[in-house]
C-alpha cells in the first residue's frame, strides 16, 4: 500500500491496482478558489500513478468524490468505481461506465476480488438540498492474499461488532482518525483516535493504518491533533496487532500472515 494522503490510499495486490476516495485537488470544495485547503502535497503525483483498475468510493463528500480527480482517471484508464447508491448517476456524467453501485451488505466480483459494501455511521450531501440522497458506506475487498476493509467515514457504533463477525480475519484496515473535535459534535460522524483504536481492537485485523487526517482541516482538531492522540492512546494500552501511521508517498508492504508476531511494535 502507499498513502496517498487524507483518505487516499493506493493499494496494489493480485495485479490489481486499487484506488480509495481519490482526492488530488488543492482544494475540498465547489469551487476552486475557496473551502479547505490542503496542508500537504498528495504522496504521488497524479500523472505518476499507476494503471488504476478499480476505484473505491465511500460517500459523495467533496473531501472523498472528487470530481476532477474523478475525471481524470476514467479519461486515462476507464477504471471500474464501486460506489454505494445513489452515485451512479454522477459517475455516469463524469464518465464512467463500469460502475458496481450496492447498498450496506450486496456483494459484487471483480477480478479475483469480493467486494462488500459494509455499513457506516455518517451522512452525503453536495449542498445544501441533497442531504442523505444518497448512501455512504465502507467497503471489505476480500482476495486470495486477504480481506481489506476500508470504513470510509465513519462514527464509532456497535455495528462494528457485526462487521468482525460477518468479515471473519481482516489483513489489512484503513481506519479513519481525524476531524473528531468538538466531540459532542463531530463525534456521530466521526471516529476520534481513542476510538478508531478501540474499532481495530473490536475488528483485530492483522494491522490497521491510520487515515483521514493532517491534509485538511475539516473540524476543530490541527493538523497534528490527531496523530499526537493516536500515540498517546496506542501508549498507553497497545493493542496486540500493529496499528500504524504511513508518512504520504511511503509504499508500506504488508507483511504476510504467518509471520506477524505477537508483540511486535503496535506504531511505526
Amino acid at each position: 500500500m502507499t498513502f496517498v494522503g487524507h483518505s487516499t490510499v493506493l493499494l496494489q495486490t493480485e495485479g490489481l491496482n486499487i484506488l480509495t476516495d481519490p482526492i488530488w485537488s488543492e482544494r475540498c470544495s465547489p469551487v476552486s478558489w475557496a473551502g479547505p485547503r490542503r496542508h500537504r502535497i498528495p504522496g504521488i503525483r497524479l500523472e505518476e500513478l499507476p494503471k488504476i483498475d478499480l476505484i473505491l468510493l465511500s460517500h459523495n463528500h467533496y473531501d472523498h468524490c472528487d470530481l476532477p480527480t474523478l475525471r481524470h482517471l476514467v479519461q486515462r484508464d476507464a477504471p471500474t468505481i464501486a460506489c454505494p447508491l445513489g452515485l451512479a448517476r454522477l459517475l455516469r456524467r463524469l464518465g464512467f461506465d463500469q460502475i458496481m453501485e450496492l447498498d450496506w451488505e450486496q456483494t459484487a466480483s471483480f477480478a479475483a476480488a469480493e467486494l462488500r459494501c459494509v455499513r457506516a455511521q455518517h451522512f452525503a450531501a453536495r449542498g445544501p438540498f441533497d442531504r442523505d440522497r444518497t448512501l455512504w458506506c465502507g467497503w471489505a475487498v476480500t482476495l486470495p492474499s486477504g480481506t481489506l476493509y476500508f470504513a470510509g467515514d465513519s462514527g464509532f457504533g456497535s455495528f462494528f461488532q457485526e462487521i468482525a463477525r460477518k468479515l471473519g480475519p481482516i489483513r489489512l484496515a484503513l481506519l479513519p482518525i481525524g476531524a473528531y473535535e468538538p466531540e459532542w459534535f463531530m463525534g456521530s460522524v466521526h471516529m476520534s483516535p481513542a476510538q478508531a483504536v478501540a474499532v481495530h481492537r473490536i475488528l483485530q485485523p492483522q494491522e490497521s493504518i491510520a487515515i483521514h487526517y493532517g491534509t485538511f482541516s475539516l473540524a476543530d482538531d490541527g493538523e497534528l491533533a490527531p496523530a499526537e492522540a493516536l500515540r498517546e492512546e496506542l501508549q498507553r494500552n497497545p493493542p496486540p496487532t500493529p496499528f500504524r501511521m504511513i508518512p504520504e508517498g511511503e509504499c508500506y508492504r504488508i507483511a504476510a500472515p504467518q509471520t506477524v508476531r505477537a508483540g511486535e511494535p503496535a506504531l511505526s
